[in-house]
């Protein structure tokens, strides 16, 4: 037994030296997670700070430039024209001028005196569907602050019921607090996967998978061999962007960290385990690397980070429960965010340890094959 654990450290000890030796290897294992993981944090954000408008303002009243003043005052808004027409509403917004345009009716004043109901026209750009849900959600903030003080300037009852929103986890809902959590997983998982898969891949490239062979390892020493070393080069990954969201971002962090890394692990077992399939499959660094790709994209987008699981097609939400990346994002977010423990977290572990267990099994067995 001793032996045998002693033959596995040094092959992990080989694939760490073939592997950090490489300044090409080295770099592209430290700096892409830290690089992405700051890309992500301040491109990748549905939060708007700025939001041009255009106004056709047909009422001309103290009424509605007290609705106005209130877009203005928000400090994300801004007015990039008063429009005369119809027709000059479509071209702002057509040509991308204008996010919104804002209608207000000639009898806005007049109906709200008599205490009736005044529309406003709100048209929004919605090529961009999430950009524009965002804007027309500020703009509704607006025009009920704006019923708001009316209502209390001038003497009329307010509504029966009204309601007060609060967020738990993420207060003032920045995309961020979302998004670099679940960074932790997906990009630990990219160059986990395609550590592992091209691992063997180069072995054989360069020949010196045969001269393994003759050795005294067996083969679930070699796989133990190949597996360790990703998990190791994974873990820390996953640990550089933590300290980025830590350090640089600022995230509060909830939960434990040794809840966090117990998850981390099982999933990094998954994502290895994978890996070896893909690498007991494949010949050459190129097919490795070729296989990796088509297997990531479908993980990253089925794995609920920028479109919820619960959005998605009925059969695509069963195919995301053989996706270790769902889980790990999940366990990620809810740790890092709400504080979450093991027992509140069973639901994404054992899902993460079955599929590892199967992905392990099967590498096993492939190699076993390959070698007979």
């Amino acid at each position: 037994m001793l032996e045998s654990i002693l033959r596995v450290i040094a092959l992990t000890r080989k694939e760490l030296l073939a592997v950090l030796k490489d300044p090409r290897a080295r770099n592209s294992l430290l700096l892409p997670p830290i690089l992405q993981c700051l890309l992500f944090g301040y491109a990748a954000s549905y939060d708007l700070n700025h939001v041009p408008y255009a106004v056709l303002d047909r009422s001309h009243s103290v009424a509605s430039h007290d609705l106005l003043s209130g877009f203005e005052g928000t400090g994300l808004f801004e007015r990039v024209a008063d429009l005369r027409t119809q027709r000059q509403v479509r071209d702002y917004v057509d040509d991308r001028r204008a996010l919104l345009a804002v209608e207000i009716p000639a009898d806005f004043a007049r109906r709200l005196r008599a205490g009736r109901g005044a529309d406003i026209q709100i048209i929004a750009d919605g090529r961009n569907s999430n950009t524009a849900n965002t804007a027309l959600g500020y703009a509704r903030s607006v025009v009920s602050a704006f019923n708001d003080r009316w209502r209390a300037d001038h003497g009329l009852p307010g509504p029966a019921v009204t309601v007060a929103a609060r967020a738990w986890y993420n207060p003032n809902l920045v995309t961020r607090w979302n998004m670099i959590p679940g960074l932790i997983g997906t990009l630990t998982m990219i160059q986990t996967l395609m550590l592992t898969a091209m691992s063997v891949a180069r072995e054989r490239e360069q020949g010196t998978f045969d001269q393994l062979l003759v050795t005294p390892f067996r083969p679930a020493e070699i796989m133990a061999g190949k597996a360790l070393p990703s998990m190791l080069i994974g873990i820390t990954q996953a640990t550089g962007v933590l300290l980025v969201a830590q350090l640089w971002f600022r995230i509060p962090f909830e939960g434990s960290f040794l809840t966090l890394y117990a998850g981390l692990t099982l999933f990094v077992l998954a994502a290895v385990g994978i890996g070896l399939v893909v690498s007991a499959l494949c010949q050459t660094m190129q097919q490795a690397m070729l296989f990796s790709f088509v297997l990531i994209m479908p993980f990253a987008l089925l794995s609920g980070l920028t479109t919820p699981i619960s959005n998605m097609p009925l059969s695509l939400q069963y195919f995301t429960r053989i996706n270790p990346l769902r889980y790990a994002i999940d366990i990620a977010q809810r740790v890092y965010l709400e504080g979450a423990g093991l027992g509140v977290l069973m639901p994404d572990l054992w899902p993460l340890a079955a599929i590892a267990a199967v992905t392990l099994a099967a590498a096993s067995w492939m190699f076993r094959h390959r070698l007979q």
